[in-house]
């Protein structure tokens, strides 16, 4: 078994102001770049360096796993630039965002305008495992989540591992590693850019924490 998972979301992204700018304005969005092709804000890497200098108050990771889209990647590499330490680093596929298919880049409302009637299965039935068009649910985010925690539980006993994701990752992480219901981790949302998670064993330290961060206080 690991020492610590420590599982940390990627700073803000552009899609992110893109989508929090539409909620905002009442209107639909559909973003044309492919999410694993959203940059950092300039916001987002001053998160991520914040990150970094909280990360290197610790114990530095042994092992790095992180998701490849290049959020999360540059994500990383500013944490990296703080911690003074150099950890064996794997891209890893399995950490990849949550897949939403044809309906990804999409807002509530863009979804209403493209694929009437089908409102409910977004908000109400993914966790049920309820698959977008080319996508995938939440129980196979789940899936390849629990294929990662297990492999890090068999090969990597005393280690400890820094985890470089998205919002969804972050909560099958807290599914599986503390078989919290898959149907009531969204609960424990909204996961925070730049937030950090710890895990020691099944126990879990913090979660979603974001004291470290620019304006946000320690709860």
């Amino acid at each position: 078994m690991p020492l610590t998972i420590t599982v940390v979301r990627h700073g803000q992204s552009e899609s992110n102001v893109a989508f929090e700018e539409a909620f905002r304005a009442g209107r639909a969005v559909a973003l044309e770049r492919p999410d694993s092709e959203a940059e950092l804000t300039p916001l987002g890497r001053e998160q991520a360096t914040a990150l970094g200098r909280h990360l290197a108050a610790g114990d530095p990771p042994e092992l790095v796993l992180c998701s490849p889209y290049r959020r999360t990647v540059r994500t990383w590499e500013l944490v990296a630039a703080e911690l003074g330490a150099d950890p064996e680093v794997r891209l890893e596929p399995r950490l990849r965002d949550h897949d939403m298919g044809r309906w990804s880049g999409m807002n509530l409302l863009a979804l209403r305008e493209r694929f009437p009637g089908q409102e409910e299965n977004l908000t109400a039935r993914l966790y049920a495992g309820f698959r977008p068009p080319g996508g995938e649910s939440y129980p196979d985010v789940a899936d390849r989540v629990r294929e990662v925690v297990e492999e890090l539980r068999t090969g990597h006993a005393g280690l400890r591992i820094l985890i470089v994701a998205h919002d969804s990752v972050v909560l099958m992480f807290k599914h599986v590693i503390e078989d919290v219901p898959i149907d009531s981790v969204e609960a424990f949302g909204p996961v925070g850019n730049a937030s950090v998670s710890v895990w020691r064993g099944t126990r879990p330290e913090v979660f979603n924490e974001m004291g470290h961060l620019p304006g946000k206080r320690p709860r």
